[in-house]
């Protein structure tokens, strides 16, 4: 099922006639639910650093170069579409039954009707996911023309990845799921960790011949790469999401790992700007803050989402600075005070 989009108070954009472009676009898989988090919220409206970890997902798309986000949304789905209500470039399309990654891809083929461009398909609940990674994707798809095109990661622990299995001409031959492997395989560090690129008019193609014969009756889109080699159309894989970027989020303990992954990332861009950050341990930046150059932050203090904070400012230590609290430059912010009570 399709759904229009609110724009604005009074407007209302139909999807799902999509005229022909050659625009990319990407396929975003966020229908799942939240059981081993033990909670009931959609997954991937879970919060990282001051955002939804599908708000990460979609600006690194946007960030691409990608022009139309089809959004597959099933558990709670009036939660998630209201949480982007905002958002103008998003078409959402509901996944009654959870049957499987390929599955979810195949629930987008309407709205996806008359659109012959590049077609990125990758999970909502990958955070850690890169602008970069994503074009290195495109362009490696737009350079080999396959019909299908990994982003792969290369791990010192692949266990329970799937592997990517290479001939000797070091072309895409198979992925092999972790239980499959042979022992030799199991030694294989290249993983597939669900960066998909399609070549839109070959794309559903690929997943209408997909099968859902295995133990789960599920249908897989990994079986796309295996009907994409055996059709002559091609498949390929390029190692280009880093090690770090390649966790996914199935429990409160990877939630916090994640988190404090994209706070180090968060700190890391604001120390190479200017800004000082004496104890990077002790101090939380939500995403969206911002800083002036020679600004200073001491220990045991907390930036809330989208502060603006000016130059040459001295905050904490243990100062508490509020979602979206803006602080004057040359401003001093330390103890128990917050920035209403700025000295």
């Amino acid at each position: 099922m399709l759904y229009g989009l609110r724009v604005g108070a009074d407007r209302f954009r139909c999807i799902g006639d999509c005229e022909t472009v050659s625009q990319s676009t990407a396929i975003i898989l966020a229908a799942g639910k939240s059981t081993r988090m033990k909670s009931e919220m959609p997954k991937v409206l879970h919060d990282i650093c001051g955002r939804s970890m599908l708000s990460y997902v979609i600006e690194a798309c946007r960030g691409a170069g990608v022009g139309r986000l089809v959004i597959v949304v099933g558990h709670r789905k009036d939660d998630v579409i209201a949480a982007f209500a905002d958002c103008d470039d998003i078409v959402w399309v509901e996944q009654t039954e959870q049957k499987g990654t390929g599955h979810a891809a195949q629930m987008c083929k309407d709205a996806l009707a008359g659109c012959d461009g590049q077609v990125l398909c990758i999970a909502g609940d990958m955070p850690l996911i890169r602008q970069d990674t994503l074009e290195q994707l495109l362009a490696e798809n737009a350079r080999t023309g396959d019909a299908v095109t990994l982003a792969t990661s290369i791990l010192d622990d692949p266990t329970s990845y799937g592997r990517i299995i290479r001939d000797d001409a070091n072309a895409l031959a198979a992925i092999v799921e972790d239980k499959d492997c042979t022992e030799a395989q199991r030694k294989v560090c290249e993983v597939n960790v669900s960066y998909y690129c399609f070549d839109g008019k070959r794309m559903f193609d690929l997943l209408d011949n997909l099968s859902n014969d295995n133990a789960k009756g599920e249908y897989y889109i990994t079986d796309t790469v295996a009907d994409s080699l055996k059709k002559g159309w091609g498949a390929g894989a390029v190692a280009a999401v880093p090690p770090e970027d390649a966790m996914g989020i199935n429990s409160r303990a990877d939630l916090a790992v994640v988190a404090r992954m994209m706070q180090g990332r968060i700190q890391d861009h604001w120390m190479g700007q200017g800004v000082s950050i004496v104890d990077p341990s002790t101090t939380w930046i939500e995403s969206d803050a911002t800083f002036g150059k020679e600004t200073a932050i001491y220990p045991f203090t907390f930036v809330g989402r989208g502060a603006q904070i000016g130059d040459a400012c001295q905050i904490g230590p243990h100062a508490m600075i509020p979602t979206g609290e803006i602080i004057a430059s040359g401003t001093t912010v330390c103890g128990s005070s917050t920035a209403e009570a700025q000295v």
